[in-house]
């Protein structure tokens, strides 16, 4: 397995798994945001888990 694979793969990690906790944040801890600021999280969190989705993927030898 290549190291640039198993790299993307943890920082793809890592990302999504920063905007949920952000998210958890909002959804579960009562943190306020602003509508458009609620957008762009949850924007940014679905975006992360696509990458890592992909990065995931890719690393399990899985086509798209």
């Amino acid at each position: 397995m290549p190291e640039d694979e198993k790299e993307e793969y943890r920082q793809a990690y890592e990302a999504w798994t920063k905007h949920v906790q952000d998210l958890h944040g909002v959804l579960l801890d009562g943190q306020r945001l602003e509508p458009p600021k609620l957008k762009g999280l949850l924007n940014r969190e679905a975006r992360a888990k696509e990458r890592y989705d992909a990065a995931r993927r890719k690393l399990l030898g899985l086509s798209d």
